[in-house]
């Protein structure tokens, strides 16, 4: 009996009067006159408080809030917010065009900005929430979402006081597709028959570069089916080709507190690509997490229900500590 008493009385000297538990609110949002979805997580804090907020941003495709495609399931954003939630600060990550319950498309004939207006309508609502400290606004983004991250940032106020760009693309988007795709032939033909694959590929990204007729002639059928589905995306792709993601990095201002992650086992993004981009970003940004892949997973795990990986974590909790409440 007297231990319980003694329990009772620890308990309430740890938790204060005014504590707020953690909660999560759907949020819903508007940009381009669409509906957007989203769910933000407002971890326990004392009543009043204004927290460090970060707004999440996905990979490339339809990706849903919890980073979740049809197809895929490794809930990286969703891990991402409960990560960050243990450590006080709040997210916000809502489904991109396409995604979720919903599967909102864009409005028709828009281009790649889309996406990124869709991000700054998220992010002001999240500097809007109540609890948010506003001068403590963060934007984590994986993989393409790391592109977009620093785009947000080139278009938002208050600026983000800080970038997290886990395993961010880092190159032109078809450059991206052809580095991918010229591995996958490497590991499946013979040299002479995967070089003129890549040839070919190089060829049709050159002539579509300068406007020219393109051919998917003499490509593989899976080649040339992918290359005729990015043909037929327009002024989307041709938009989203023009980012060089290290032009967008040099317009970061200094003093943004930046993480940059690699993982060594990274087939999408490898570390070998990532030297221009942290030259822009000016500054020892660079967490190579060893044996890590793109989905910050060890090598070899499967996609789907899968943890975060303990040194993807510990980065991230690094990067945070100026943020955090304990």
């Amino acid at each position: 009996m007297h231990s319980l008493v003694v329990a009772a009385l620890v308990a309430a000297t740890v938790t204060p009067a005014n504590a707020v538990p953690a909660v999560d609110r759907e949020i819903t949002f508007q940009s381009d006159g669409v509906t957007a979805y989203g769910t933000l997580h407002v971890p326990a804090h004392r009543r009043g408080d204004r927290l460090a907020a970060a707004l999440l941003l996905p990979g490339s495709g339809p990706t849903d809030r919890n980073g979740n495609q049809a197809s895929i399931h490794p809930d990286t954003l969703a891990l991402l917010a409960d990560a960050l939630g243990q450590d006080g600060i709040i997210t916000f990550r809502f489904d991109k065009y396409g995604s979720g319950p919903s599967h909102t498309l864009p409005p028709a004939g828009t281009d790649y900005s889309v996406f990124i207006r869709q991000a700054d309508a998220a992010y002001a609502t999240l500097r809007e929430q109540p609890e948010t400290n506003p001068f403590a606004m963060l934007v984590v983004g994986h993989s393409e979402g790391g592109m977009n991250a620093m785009l947000v940032d080139t278009s938002v106020w208050p600026r983000p006081a800080g970038l997290a760009l886990l395993a961010p693309q880092d190159g032109r988007i078809l450059d991206m597709i052809a580095m991918q795709v010229g591995a996958q032939l490497d590991a499946a033909l013979p040299p002479d028959q995967a070089a003129a694959q890549k040839d070919l590929i190089a060829a049709w990204i050159s002539d579509y570069r300068a406007g020219r007729p393109v051919s998917t002639a003499g490509m593989l059928p899976s080649i040339a089916s992918l290359f005729q589905v990015l043909q037929a995306q327009g002024d989307f792709l041709r938009t989203d080709d023009a980012i060089y993601p290290p032009d967008v990095a040099r317009e970061v201002p200094a003093g943004t507190r930046i993480l940059v992650t690699c993982g060594t086992a990274d087939a999408n993004v490898p570390c070998d690509t990532t030297p221009p981009l942290l030259r822009a970003l000016r500054g020892e940004h660079l967490a190579t997490l060893d044996g890590i892949d793109h989905f910050l997973h060890p090598a070899g795990s499967p996609v789907d229900d899968q943890p975060l990986a303990p040194a993807a974590l510990a980065a991230l909790r690094q990067w945070t500590r100026p943020w955090t409440s304990h």
